[in-house]
C-alpha cells in the first residue's frame, strides 16, 4: 500500500528533497519513499513507481510526499515526519526573514546582492528556462541544475547568452567549481592551475579530485550539461569555456571531458584547443581521438586525464600511457565464477569501464550493440549505471540513497558465476554522508558466504570532502574491498582477474 499526501505551494530544491526521501526509506516499515516537486513528468515517474494514482491536480509550486509499505500505522508516522521536517524548514525560513522581507524573485535577490554575477538555477524543469533567461536577462551567468529541459530551450538560451557575453552552465549540470566555490555535486579541492570544462559530472568530480590528490589544484570547474556537445547545442558551452579558460592568467592547463562528440562538433573543439594559447589536455571517453600534438595532449581516461594536467601545471611533460602489468593479489574462486558485475552511482564511470572491458551487457555502453535488454537483471559481464532513470523514478540517486546499490549488491554476490563486483563511491558535496557505513553490513555479509565475489572499487574524493576520504577507504578495506586509485585502475583490476578465469 502507499499513502501520498499534496502540499500546496512548498517549493523546495531538488536535493533536499532527495535527501529527505532517502531519510524517510531507512524508517521502519517503509519499502519506498518520494518527495519530490509535483510537476508533470514527476507524477508521471511516480505512476510508473506505484507511488501516485490518476487523481492528483497539483497547481505549480505543489509538493508532494508518497510512502510505500504494509503498515498503514507506519506509513502515517513516515508522512508525518516528512511534514515536520517540511515544517520546520518553513517556520526557520519565516523566523530568519522576520527581520526583513523574503526575496521572492530573481530582481529581489540581485538588488540585496549587487556584485553577484551568477545564478544557480534548481527549479522543475517545466520551469528551468524560463527562470534561466529571467537571470541572463538581468546580466547573471546561470549554472542550471534542473533537468527535462527542452533541447530547442537549451539552444535558446545558450545563444541569448552567448550574444551577452554570458555562460550558461546545463541543463542538467550538476558539478562545477567556480573561483573555488563548489557547487552541485563537487568535491573539495584546493585552488590551483588546472581548469576543466566537463560535459560530465562524475567525470569532472574524478579529474578534479585526482588533480588534488597529485599535488595540484583547480581554478575553475566549468560543466557544460551532458547535451551541450550534441549536434544541435553545438558545443556552445565547451567553446566559450574553453574560450574562458584560455584568458583566465591564473589558468595554465585545460582539460576537456565528455563522451564522443558529435564528429563535427570534435573537429570543432580541437581546432578552438589548438588556438588556446596554453596545454590543453582532451578526455572523449571512448573515443578513437589520436593524439595531436602541439599543446594538445589526448587522454584514454580519466585518470590519465588528471596526470597529463597535474605533469603539465608542475612544467613537466606527460608521462605516456603505459600498459604495465597488473599486480594481482591472490584469490580463490569457484569453478564456475567468472563474470564481472559492476554497480555504479555515476554514469560516467560506467561508461568509462565500459570502454575500458569492452565485451559488457550494459545500460550505458560504448558500443551500442551491448546495450542490455533489461537493466535489472545481469547476463555474464554486466556494467549498470544505477543513476539511470529507470532506476531513479521515484527513489534519490544513488550518490545520495545507497538502498537500491545494496540490493543489488547481495542479488549479483549470489550468482554462483559472479567472480568480480566492481563499485565506484562518490564522495563530496550533496552526497551521501558516510558512504562506507552504509556499504559495509553489506559487504561484510557477502564475504561471509564461501565463494564469494572479490569487491573491486575506487572512491571518489578528497582529504578535504565532508565524508573524508581516508576514514571512508579505511572502512571500506576493513570490511575486504580491493581499492583502486581511480575508476579506471579499478576497472582494469577486475578486467584482469576476470581474464585470469576465462
Amino acid at each position: 500500500m502507499y499513502i501520498q499526501r499534496l502540499l500546496p505551494n512548498l517549493y523546495r530544491d531538488s536535493v533536499s528533497l532527495m535527501q529527505l526521501s532517502a531519510a524517510l526509506g531507512k524508517l521502519p516499515g517503509v519499502e519506498q519513499a518520494s518527495v519530490v516537486m509535483a510537476t508533470p513528468s514527476n507524477l508521471e515517474f511516480l505512476r510508473q513507481a506505484g507511488l501516485a494514482d490518476g487523481d492528483i491536480a497539483p497547481r505549480p509550486n505543489d509538493l508532494l510526499v508518497a510512502v510505500r509499505g504494509k503498515s498503514s500505522a507506519q506509513l502515517e508516522a513516515a508522512l508525518a515526519t516528512a511534514l515536520a521536517s517540511l515544517n520546520k524548514e518553513s517556520i526557520e525560513n519565516i523566523g530568519a526573514a522576520a527581520a526583513e522581507a523574503p526575496l521572492r524573485s530573481l530582481q529581489m535577490a540581485l538588488a540585496k546582492s549587487p556584485a553577484a554575477n551568477l545564478a544557480l538555477i534548481s527549479v522543475p524543469g517545466d520551469y528551468a528556462a524560463a527562470e534561466a533567461m529571467k537571470a541572463l536577462a538581468l546580466g547573471l551567468n546561470v549554472m542550471l541544475f534542473s533537468d527535462n529541459v527542452a533541447l530547442a530551450d537549451e539552444v535558446a538560451l545558450k545563444r541569448y547568452a552567448g550574444e551577452r557575453s554570458l555562460l550558461v552552465m546545463g541543463p542538467d549540470c550538476g558539478t562545477a567549481i567556480i573561483d573555488g566555490v563548489p557547487l552541485g555535486f563537487a568535491n573539495a579541492v584546493r585552488r590551483g592551475a588546472v581548469g576543466v570544462v566537463g560535459a560530465s559530472g562524475t567525470g569532472t568530480q574524478q579529474v578534479t579530485s585526482l588533480v588534488h590528490r597529485r599535488g595540484a589544484g583547480i581554478s575553475h570547474a566549468i560543466g557544460t550539461g551532458g547535451h551541450d556537445l550534441h549536434k544541435e547545442v553545438g558545443g556552445i558551452t565547451m567553446l566559450h569555456g574553453l574560450k574562458l579558460l584560455a584568458r583566465d592568467a591564473d589558468t595554465k592547463v585545460i582539460v576537456l571531458i565528455s563522451k564522443p562528440p558529435s564528429p563535427a562538433i570534435a573537429r570543432e573543439v580541437i581546432a578552438a584547443a589548438r588556438k588556446a594559447g596554453k596545454p590543453v589536455v582532451i578526455n572523449f571517453i571512448g573515443s578513437t581521438l589520436e593524439r595531436s600534438g602541439g599543446n594538445l595532449h589526448v587522454s584514454r581516461t580519466l585518470d590519465e586525464a588528471a596526470s597529463a594536467a597535474v605533469a603539465l601545471a608542475k612544467g613537466r611533460k606527460p608521462a605516456r600511457a603505459a600498459g604495465s602489468a597488473i599486480k594481482l593479489p591472490k584469490l580463490r574462486f569457484g569453478k564456475r565464477q567468472r563474470y564481472i558485475r559492476g554497480l555504479f552511482s555515476g554514469g560516467t564511470f560506467c561508461y568509462e569501464a565500459s570502454a575500458l572491458l569492452g565485451g559488457a551487457w550494459s545500460n550505458a555502453p560504448v558500443d551500442p550493440k551491448w546495450t542490455s535488454e533489461d537493466p535489472w537483471k545481469s547476463r555474464e559481464h554486466t556494467l549498470i549505471d544505477l543513476g539511470d532513470d529507470v532506476f531513479t523514478r521515484g527513489r534519490p540517486h544513488p550518490m545520495i540513497d545507497l538502498r537500491l546499490r545494496n540490493e543489488r549488491l547481495l542479488e549479483e554476490a549470489a550468482d554462483p558465476q559472479v567472480a568480480v563486483i566492481l563499485l565506484d563511491v562518490v564522495l563530496g558535496y550533496g552526497s551521501h554522508p558516510d558512504p562506507a557505513a552504509e556499504m559495509v553490513p553489506v559487504l561484510k555479509k557477502i564475504r561471509k558466504k564461501r565463494g564469494s565475489p572479490v569487491i573491486v572499487a575506487s572512491v571518489c574524493g578528497t582529504d578535504e570532502d565532508p565524508q573524508g576520504l581516508e576514514r571512508q577507504e579505511a572502512a571500506l578495506r576493513e570490511a575486504g574491498v580491493l581499492l583502486a586509485e581511480s575508476n579506471a585502475r579499478a576497472a582494469r583490476l577486475a578486467g584482469a582477474i576476470a581474464a585470469k578465469l576465462a
